[in-house]
């Protein structure tokens, strides 16, 4: 067995201003508060003498490597990113297909639910966002009012239909 394995694809490159702004916001907190306050600690650690048995200096160092990483990760993602505001774009496009940052309302046997479809760097901002990556998302890109959607579930493939699209504030 090889330890190759196949690149990822990468995620969608779309995200709306709200999720750039948290983006962002996250990289002034790492880059100007906590990794100075990290590097100050790490640097108190260090006067203190062995270093090869201080575990606040060891701890500090894997934390600067963690904080370095991710603002690597945030730089390089922010730098590729298209931001998308749907509502400016409504006029670009067919209000009655869903598209990048549309809510949607699918029903699924009795049950209705709104759903926001947005990039894979901002699903996790609520619950009701799904990624446009996600089977759902690319299931229904593209579709309109009373459509059928038929996304492969690990339980088995489940049937959608989508009931109301909304480009507004959420419904």
């Amino acid at each position: 067995m090889s330890r190759y394995r196949p690149p990822t694809q990468p995620g969608s490159q779309y995200i709306t201003p709200a999720g750039a702004k948290r983006l962002r916001d996250e990289l002034d907190q790492l880059w100007h508060v906590e990794r100075p306050r990290v590097t100050q600690a790490v640097a108190a650690a260090a006067a203190q003498g062995d270093r090869s048995e201080n575990a606040e200096y060891t701890y500090g160092k894997k934390r600067l490597h963690e904080i370095d990483r991710r603002v690597r990760f945030l730089r390089k993602r922010l730098e590729g990113m298209t931001i998308v505001d749907p509502q400016d774009s409504l006029s670009r496009r067919d209000p009655t297909r869903v598209y990048f940052g549309a809510w949607v309302q699918i029903e699924s046997g009795t049950k209705l639910r709104w759903y926001r479809l947005v990039g894979p760097d901002e699903f996790d901002m609520a619950e009701d966002y799904i990624s446009m990556d996600s089977p759902l998302g690319r299931a229904m890109i593209g579709k309109r009012l009373d459509d059928d959607v038929s996304v492969a579930l690990p339980g088995g493939t489940t049937m959608f239909t989508v009931v109301a699209i909304s480009y507004g504030p959420r419904p």
